[in-house]
Formats: C-alpha cells, sequence, structure tokens
C-alpha cells in the first residue's frame, strides 16, 4: 500500500485522533495531503473540528470532575494549571479560545478550566469559536504549505513520501524542544 492509499483510506481517523489530544502536527500534515489530492480539505477541517472540540469538552469535563484529585495527583504540572486559572480570571473566555495555540497547556488547559469552576455553557460556545478557528488555521497552513511547495518545487507527487515524513520529523523535534522547555520550567518552578 502507497502512502496515497493509506492517507486517503485512513486519514480522516488519522485526523480524529490525532485532534483529540494535541493533533497540530497530524493536521498540517492532512492540509498538505488535501492539496495533493488524497483528502478533501472542507473533510479535513470538519473532522479536526470535531476532534480537537470534543476532545477538549473531554479534558474540561475530566477537570470538573476529578479537578481537585487531578492537581493533588499532577503536581508536576500544577504551575501549569494555576497559571491558566490565572489567564481565566485576567481574561475570562478568551483564554479557551487560545489555549489550543499554545504548547504545554493544550491538554491541561481545559483541565484546569473546568477544575477552576467555569461554567460549562459558556466552555462549551468558547471551545466551538476556537476548534473552528484552529482547525481552518493549522489546516490551512497545510494546505498553503502544499501550495507552495508545489510552486517552489514544481511536481511535489514524486517526493511527497519524502515531504510528509520531513515535516512529520521536524513538527516531532519541535514538540519534543518545547516539552523539554517546559518541563525544565516546571522543575524550575516546583524547586522555587
Amino acid at each position: 500500500m502507497s502512502i496515497a492509499e493509506w492517507i486517503a483510506q485512513y486519514g480522516y481517523w488519522a485526523v480524529l485522533v490525532g485532534c483529540l489530544l494535541e493533533g497540530e502536527s497530524v493536521l498540517l500534515v492532512a492540509g498538505f495531503a488535501a492539496h495533493q489530492g488524497h483528502l478533501q480539505l472542507p473533510w479535513v477541517l470538519l473532522t479536526a473540528f470535531a476532534g480537537g472540540s470534543l476532545g477538549d469538552m473531554f479534558f474540561y469535563g475530566l477537570g470538573r470532575r476529578y479537578g481537585r484529585w487531578l492537581t493533588v495527583r499532577l503536581w508536576r504540572y500544577r504551575s501549569r494549571m494555576r497559571r491558566v486559572q490565572g489567564w481565566v480570571r485576567r481574561y475570562d473566555a478568551w483564554v479557551i479560545v487560545a489555549v489550543r495555540f499554545l504548547y504545554g497547556v493544550r491538554v491541561l488547559g481545559p483541565v484546569a478550566i473546568g477544575a477552576g469552576g467555569f461554567p460549562w455553557q459558556r466552555f462549551v460556545a468558547f471551545n466551538l469559536l476556537g476548534a473552528a478557528i484552529w482547525s481552518c488555521l493549522i489546516g490551512g497552513a497545510g494546505y498553503v504549505a502544499g501550495q507552495s511547495l508545489s510552486l517552489w518545487f514544481g511536481d511535489v507527487d514524486q517526493h511527497e513520501g519524502w515531504v510528509i515524513a520531513g515535516a512529520v520529523g521536524v513538527l516531532v523535534l519541535v514538540h519534543l524542544f518545547q516539552g523539554w522547555r517546559a518541563r525544565r520550567r516546571d522543575l524550575a518552578e516546583a524547586n522555587n
């Protein structure tokens, strides 16, 4: 099975599952695959919207139900959770829109917001708005990247396997680096 066949067969499921958690890497690659004609961009964006919004609602529900228990158990992330709750007090519901764009609090953000007792009706409304903006921006960026690569290199179809592997590799390295930095910051804050 070629990469193109694999993407066409499992691409939407990969977007859904990937967007339930972090999703940026998967969504960028799916946007590129849509430009290549393996997926349809509207379905990629709709699937990412569904996965992103459902994932955040799930994590909000966890925080709402088990917030105190999670705060004790996830002591390493307590400072990030407090930071998100401080942002909510300062900027209100717009933090819900922005949190999905911030590495290191993408999953912890909704947990912290739920643990802080933020009203669920407002969370759902702003979460849906944030998921719509996020899916269009990130999926669109992948699509535009495919368009740019086609303009620069001509026929990307010959090298799309390498392009996708390279893009995933770069995104994984960026995520690992950002995770390493976030862990160092958390440990420094815990030691102070």
